[in-house]
């Protein structure tokens, strides 16, 4: 993951790998808080409490915490700003129907099948 500030652009290899686990691209994701939509989106798309689903919301936020992981390793010298950890990005609440289009529960961004 690439970032300056709050804008982030997530690797291809990030991208397809996020497509893979959730089934949707994650089109319009250009700040930590478009990762988060996304990320709470396909989440709520994949709901319930079946070893299934808790294993899909396992493997998102595993991938999660890779990316964010290189956002941290490269910021390891320096003090991360408000609002850049994992635990914090993972809970952050937001309005829902924010139009960030990167939902994965309207289906906007869909990956093939």
């Amino acid at each position: 993951m690439l970032r300056l500030g709050q804008q982030i652009r997530l690797t291809r290899r990030e991208a397809e790998r996020f497509a893979e686990i959730t089934g949707f691209e994650p089109v319009n994701v250009n700040t930590l808080d478009d990762l988060t939509q996304y990320i709470e989106g396909c989440k709520k798309h994949y709901w319930g409490v079946s070893d299934e689903t808790r294993f899909l919301h396992h493997l998102i936020d595993k991938e999660l915490q890779a990316a964010l992981g290189t956002l941290i390793e490269e910021k390891a010298s320096a003090p991360l700003p408000s609002g850049s950890t994992v635990v914090r990005l993972a809970v952050a609440g937001t309005a829902a129907g924010s139009g960030a289009g990167a939902d994965c529960g309207t289906g906007t961004g869909a990956a093939a099948g």
